[in-house]
């Protein structure tokens, strides 16, 4: 008998992570290498590699971002994972690197869910959130 889908060895989607670590001891780097690690084991995607952004001064174009962007021109990639949208820099800056992601081709999935400045509350008083609509960032509950 064939073992289930469940039990065989497959590959998941191809992605790749994205850090920015500025002035970070080694044991956080490791904790949010090791959150990138579970969230695509728990998503079942494939982690090949981490890009570490460590300079602040180079705006959009740093060394790490490039490498990322060159990555995501490889056939079968799927996306970007990143712990948080401030992983991607300053609100100017992740936002430009937001859209070069989307213009790639690829998908931008964060571990951490964007925080909401407000949310809509109800006439029952009880807090309604909001669907996401066809954005491409993704949460951790996705």
């Amino acid at each position: 008998m064939e073992p289930l889908t469940e039990h065989r060895q497959v590959n998941g989607p191809v992605v790749y992570g994205l850090l920015r670590l500025v002035k970070v001891p080694a044991a956080r780097h490791a904790a949010l290498a090791a959150s990138l690690a579970e969230y695509c084991r728990s998503h079942e995607l494939q982690l090949s590699g981490v890009f570490t952004d460590r300079d602040v001064s180079s705006g959009p174009d740093s060394a790490a971002f490039t490498g990322l962007l060159d990555v995501l021109a490889l056939p079968d990639v799927y996306g970007v994972i990143a712990p948080a949208m401030s992983h991607l820099g300053p609100k100017a800056i992740a936002a430009q690197r937001r859209h070069r992601i989307e213009t790639a081709g690829s998908r931008l999935m964060l571990v951490r869910r964007p925080r909401t400045a407000h949310l809509p509350v109800s006439h029952h008083g009880s807090v309604r959130r909001r669907s996401a609509g066809n954005t491409r960032v993704l949460d951790a509950e996705s």
